[in-house]
């Protein structure tokens, strides 16, 4: 295996300890572990959610952010969330901002497999129509944000578990964080 097949291990701290193949850091005692989001606006305003592929390890077939990914070690995180976005989309990004620098969850799929990561959050835009990568993603839809972030309060069940979370911090998604409007 090549540093392409590996992940940064961290430590309860978030400081890198070392790395391991992408293929073992998913399962029933998944290790800490960096990861990245990003969630992707067209020049309409909307917001693209994906459709996991089926044959992904985690959360198959579920509706999710624009894209994530894993830097390899050495990778810049930025460096990554273009290359993820061009991999998994076929998208160029512009306007990349970090949204959620600490986004950090644990979360355990029907299956009993873990996701355990740092996952620092980006937005960023594009005037690009995604080409999607079967491997990666199923379908895409361009949507209103406000009408995700109704979506994802009424139906959080229907969604990955850290766009749910993320949501709950961000304002992509109305005027207020998810999470806020939900308590009203």
């Amino acid at each position: 295996m090549n540093n392409a097949d590996h992940v940064v291990l961290l430590d309860d701290e978030g400081r890198a300890i070392g790395t391991a193949p992408k293929s073992s850091v998913h399962g029933r005692d998944t290790a800490l572990h960096l990861a990245f989001s990003c969630h992707v606006m067209n020049d309409d305003g909307q917001v693209l959610v994906t459709r996991r592929a089926l044959n992904k390890t985690t959360w198959p077939g579920v509706w999710s952010n624009s894209f994530c990914g894993h830097p390899r070690p050495a990778e810049p995180v930025l460096s990554a969330v273009h290359r993820r976005a061009e991999y998994e989309l076929g998208i160029t990004l512009t306007d990349i901002e970090l949204a959620l620098p600490l986004f950090r969850y644990r979360a355990v799929d029907a299956s009993g497999i873990v996701e355990y990561e740092v996952c620092p959050v980006y937005t960023a835009r594009t005037s690009d129509e995604p080409i999607l990568n079967p491997l990666e993603v199923t379908e895409a839809k361009w949507v209103d944000p406000g009408d995700l972030g109704t979506s994802l309060s009424a139906t959080p069940w229907a969604f990955s578990p850290w766009l749910v979370l993320q949501a709950e911090q961000l304002h992509l998604f109305g005027s207020e964080p998810v999470l806020q409007r939900r308590a009203s």
